[in-house]
């Protein structure tokens, strides 16, 4: 069952890059680019809708932290983001 956007808006949350850092090394942080609202995105991959979802990637709109990315995260270990699960994934967005 695909959950609806209001049950996923529900399960947003902020969180620390350090609580992320485990995550990372397992491999299952994405990034969802600013431009991309982050519920929308968990659906669609929560829908498994592939086709949007390899659109988004080929655009760089989500993907895998860079290694710019963590070493900025690593940097300022106080920088907070917003965070969905959708298993296995943890899709984040900076909180600017």
């Amino acid at each position: 069952m695909i959950p609806k956007r209001e049950e996923l808006a529900l399960t947003v949350d902020e969180t620390e890059w350090e609580w992320l850092k485990a995550h990372l090394e397992r491999g299952v942080v994405i990034v969802v680019s600013p431009e991309l609202d982050l519920v929308a995105a968990g659906q669609k991959m929560a829908a498994d809708d592939a086709a949007t979802v390899k659109t988004w990637i080929d655009a760089g709109k989500l993907a895998k932290p860079s290694v710019e990315q963590i070493a900025a995260w690593d940097a300022d270990n106080d920088r907070t983001f917003r965070m969905l699960v959708i298993s296995p994934y943890i899709l984040i967005q900076e909180k600017l």
